[in-house]
């Protein structure tokens, strides 16, 4: 069935239903709040839960400190989106009688990144958000209510922008910071159609996956691109990339087979490092979506 996107603007109010959906399914959420485990002070910086300050610390060395907790420094949640131009394909796929639009690649991770933002502020746990491409700058790792702000903030204005097969450092841009701060025990979730993107940028999401880290990489995809429906000739021009291409419906197991093995690629390279991977389709219930990653982070 066909997730009603129409019904469900704005983004607020659906990345709120799909956590909520996530919370009453029969999945528990894999993220957990601070630990019973005291595990040292470490400065203030805005944005923090004001649950963990030592108030007495003022007082003792004039400067505020926060409680830390093994589990409130080992599970930040870090999101990367793909927002090049290729996410903003949208398309319109046949649903019974008649013809309904799926959002675009786009809309669908934002709708997911900003559910798992959601369900991780709730449960006491920092949150980072980092875009390949896209019109607006990454987010900074905080928690606190806030943390949601920022993240739904900065989904809210964002376009898709931007030519990965242009920008050879598109992709040290989005994680290069994950991989030299994000500690053991992290969670990354990286939603990408995987499509045009650069040269090493298999290697460059691989080595995410050392020290620890738990790597969920999410292919998104729209349903014409999984299921290729275009039975007459076709002219495709492509998102990112300066080039054309005639297509009918003999083209369509040569297309499937190539999608087939970069999706292979990419599955081998990611969980031989230790990573997770899963794909994601837009026309697909988003509850669905974070649950199976919930469950991939475990």
């Amino acid at each position: 069935m066909l997730f009603d996107w129409g019904s469900l603007a704005p983004l607020r109010l659906r990345s709120r239903l799909v956590a909520e959906g996530v919370y009453a399914g029969s999945h528990r959420s894999a993220r957990r709040g601070a630990g019973i485990e005291f595990g040292g002070h470490r400065p203030y910086t805005p944005g923090d839960d004001l649950r963990w300050l030592d108030r007495r610390s003022l007082l003792r060395h004039d400067h505020l400190l926060v409680r830390q907790f093994e589990t409130e420094t080992d599970r930040a949640l870090r999101v990367v989106v793909d927002a090049t131009e290729s996410m903003a394909y949208a398309g319109t796929t046949a649903h019974g009688s008649g013809t309904k639009a799926s959002p675009s690649k786009l809309e669908f991770a934002s709708v997911v990144a900003a559910a798992l933002a959601r369900i991780a502020v709730g449960s006491g746990d920092p949150v980072g958000l980092s875009f390949l491409g896209g019109s607006v700058p990454n987010v900074g790792v905080t928690g606190g209510r806030e943390a949601f702000e920022r993240v739904l903030g900065a989904l809210e204005s964002l376009t898709p922008r931007g030519d990965a097969t242009m920008d050879p450092d598109v992709v040290e841009r989005a994680v290069g910071g994950i991989a030299r701060t994000a500690r053991r025990g992290s969670v990354v979730v990286i939603l990408s159609d995987l499509l045009d993107l650069p040269e090493g940028a298999i290697e460059r999401m691989g080595a995410i996956c050392s020290r620890g880290r738990v790597v969920v990489v999410v292919q998104t995809l729209h349903p014409d691109e999984v299921q290729f429906p275009f039975r007459e000739p076709t002219r495709l021009r492509a998102s990112e990339g300066d080039f054309v291409v005639e297509s009918d419906e003999e083209s369509r197991p040569r297309y499937l087979a190539e999608l087939g093995e970069l999706t292979r690629t990419w599955q081998d390279a990611i969980v031989k490092r230790g990573g997770r991977f899963t794909r994601a389709v837009t026309d697909q219930n988003p509850v669905e979506t974070v649950r199976n990653i919930l469950d991939l982070a475990r």
